[in-house]
């Protein structure tokens, strides 16, 4: 496994890394408790060294999974997790990122986990009612005690990131970002180039939609988050068969497989950048980490960049409520 550097800082890993939400929360029911150590443990085995995990994911089910699976390899792994939420009865209830709230958050983390520091912790959203030199602020000292190594934020706009810079040099943004969705193209990413900040890209395959897997005919679980995201309406899904035409294209040309193709076409765009492609499947673990291996030639990446800007992508990437939480 190729290996890659966030940005300007420290911390180096896998050029893929891992998001282990999926196995917990978002998509359905949680997989069988063993399942998800044998596939969290099954990506260690195969290179990755970098796993993304969230106390919002469950909540906390999927940090003691991830804690659990990969405390046979402390040492050789770097994990990533968030803070930012409140909850209430099992589900999130609101924003929280007052510093005694972040302090805390560390603590636990840090006991389900089963760690001694943090490799990466972000700001999960920003808050609007703490300033984010507050935040950096209670995150610096958190480094400074040894809880925290690198601190991150997530679907944070240019000034933000600016703001909190100053305060903390940032690690990593993590963002959604795939040919399915460019906009931290124009908005965050030549505040990244400049700073020297690593992209962490969520959903690098469109969350799922990209593989070719899914069409205007496909079902989901009652408790996946995608029967709430507009572009998943079966109308859309329909007219944005387009974008995994041209995916299955260019790989049949290149002996690969759509999904590998969107990952490789990421991984194509900056040096800084680590996409964290989930699964619950070995066979599909080992299909997106074959995608580090593809060769995109400048050609192939101007054929994929004309057709692409041909395709008129439909529906919102996220809902309503969700898409008040990004920082703009």
């Amino acid at each position: 496994m190729q290996t890659r550097r966030l940005g300007s800082s420290t911390l180096e890993g896998s050029a893929l890394g891992f998001g282990c939400m999926g196995l917990s929360f978002g998509l359905g029911p949680a997989v069988d408790r063993q399942q998800g150590i044998e596939i969290i443990r099954a990506a260690a085995e195969r290179g990755v060294t970098f796993f993304d995990t969230a106390e919002a994911y469950g909540p906390f089910a999927n940090e003691e999974l991830v804690g659990e699976a990969l405390e046979p390899f402390r040492g050789r792994v770097a994990i990533a997790t968030k803070f930012g939420f409140r909850f209430a009865n099992g589900r999130q209830s609101g924003l929280d990122s007052r510093p005694r709230h972040i302090r805390e958050v560390a603590e636990a983390s840090l006991r389900r986990l089963r760690v001694e520091a943090i490799d990466l912790f972000y700001q999960h959203r920003v808050d609007p009612s703490v300033p984010i030199e507050d935040v950096a602020g209670t995150v610096k000292e958190l480094i400074a005690q040894g809880k925290v190594r690198h601190f991150g934020l997530s679907e944070a706009s240019a000034r933000t990131i600016r703001r909190a810079h100053e305060v903390q040099p940032v690690t990593a943004l993590q963002s959604e970002y795939s040919l399915w969705w460019r906009e931290p193209e124009t908005k965050t990413m030549p505040t990244l180039d400049e700073l020297g900040i690593g992209f962490v890209p969520f959903s690098p395959l469109g969350k799922g939609f990209l593989t070719g897997r899914i069409d205007q005919h496909t079902t989901f679980d009652q408790n996946d988050f995608r029967n709430t995201v507009p572009r998943f309406a079966p109308e859309n899904r329909q007219a944005n068969r387009a974008m995994v035409e041209l995916l299955t294209r260019v790989a049949g040309n290149k002996g690969a497989t759509p999904a590998q193709i969107a990952l490789a076409w990421l991984l194509a765009q900056k040096p800084w950048i680590v996409p964290i492609p989930g699964t619950t499947k070995i066979h599909r673990l080992e299909e997106n980490l074959g995608a580090a291996n593809v060769e995109l030639t400048r050609e192939d990446l101007r054929e994929i960049a004309d057709a692409a800007a041909e395709i008129p992508l439909q529906g919102a990437r996220y809902s309503e409520s969700s898409e008040r939480m990004v920082d703009r």
